[in-house]
């Protein structure tokens, strides 16, 4: 037996005594998360192998789910914030360290995307899926489509476009147009991307993280900003609807599990985030939500339709003009004050 196995041995050994008492008590995981970001039947699975019952809450924002915690919700075992947001809840007491020795499957994460995430030494958190924000449109009803955030100034689709209700995401995409990162702290240029957002605006339905999914399938929207596997979900329905990255560049954001500091099933959090990073569980996982899952070992039992897929796998070239958005410490404050003057203004 190498070295290796007896460590993975060890570490499951581990990990099955920590949740010994799941066995009659039937304890419950209290999960929050993103809407339609994990497969049911996988939740389904791991109530049936460790004994227990998965409560799911869902929040539409990191902005949103942090105002939650901040108002004082508790009672949550497993948290799903952006990358950027793992700092700012690090930094205020919000979670708690991770044992490695019950997360062996941290062995698959893969080395090309963890740098991505605020915590790549994994102390607080561990990756889950990797996002990018780009564009969802009608091709039938869209002829004239370019792959640009340029497309937000189209008078021709006023009231039919809609926009991440996400300050980075939506700000982000502004600085991009305007050849900026979107991880400035120059106050000019964020006042500049503000503009650019504020003239988009006239042309928009609203600012909205959810309901655009629904929107575009219907046809009730015809170009939206939206998440990658969002848009890919509505793809496998309705084959009018396309993904493109806009050619300035995208927003990439790493998701990440994190277990707060007054969580009650600490064993169990870790189990669930153990058996995501299962290669069978993370390939049947991004198969489902058609997000990219960091584990190296998992690409390999995809599907090659799912493998090839670019809505999922951001081409290098597209890649390579996009950027992480990162915590900023006390420069966040420039986009809470665009935002607010953003959603205060007056469409045009």
């Amino acid at each position: 037996m190498t070295i290796r196995t007896i460590t993975r041995t060890l570490a499951i050994l581990a990990l099955a005594a920590a949740l010994a008492g799941c066995g009659r008590s039937r304890p419950v995981l209290h999960i929050y998360n993103w809407s339609d970001y994990i497969a049911p039947d996988l939740i389904r699975q791991f109530e049936r192998e460790f004994n227990c019952r998965v409560m799911l809450d869902t929040f539409d924002s990191n902005e949103s789910m942090f105002a939650k915690l901040k108002a004082g919700a508790t009672g949550y075992d497993l948290i799903f914030p952006s990358s950027y947001f793992v700092g700012i809840m690090r930094d205020q007491g919000m979670l708690q360290p991770l044992r490695h020795e019950l997360l062996p499957n941290m062995e698959y994460l893969d080395p090309d995307f963890t740098a991505m995430a605020e915590d790549p030494t994994f102390i607080y958190s561990i990756p889950y899926m990797i996002s990018h924000a780009g564009l969802g449109y009608n091709k039938k009803r869209c002829p004239d489509f370019e792959p640009t955030w340029a497309m937000m100034d189209r008078a021709a689709y006023r009231g039919r476009m809609t926009m991440l209700n996400d300050m980075r995401d939506t700000i982000g995409a502004a600085l991009k147009f305007l050849g900026y990162s979107l991880n400035t702290t120059n106050a000019n240029e964020i006042a500049a991307a503000r503009d650019v957002v504020i003239r988009w605006k006239s042309n928009l339905a609203k600012f909205e993280n959810e309901q655009y999914k629904n929107g575009i399938a219907s046809g009730e929207f015809l170009v939206v900003q939206g998440y990658n596997g969002d848009i890919a979900q509505v793809m496998q329905e309705n084959a009018d609807i396309a993904y493109a990255p806009p050619k300035e560049g995208v927003a990439l954001a790493c998701d990440e599990m994190v277990i707060p500091h007054d969580a009650s099933e600490v064993a169990l959090a870790h189990a669930f985030i153990n058996f995501l990073h299962d290669p069978a569980v993370a390939a049947r996982n991004t198969t489902f939500v058609f997000f990219h899952c960091p584990n190296v070992a998992s690409y390999k039992l995809l599907d090659e339709a799912t493998r090839t897929n670019a809505t999922i796998f951001l081409p290098a070239d597209v890649r390579s003009r996009s950027e992480t958005i990162r915590d900023l410490g006390p420069h966040n404050a420039l986009y809470i004050k665009a935002w607010d003057e953003i959603k205060a203004a007056s469409a045009r």
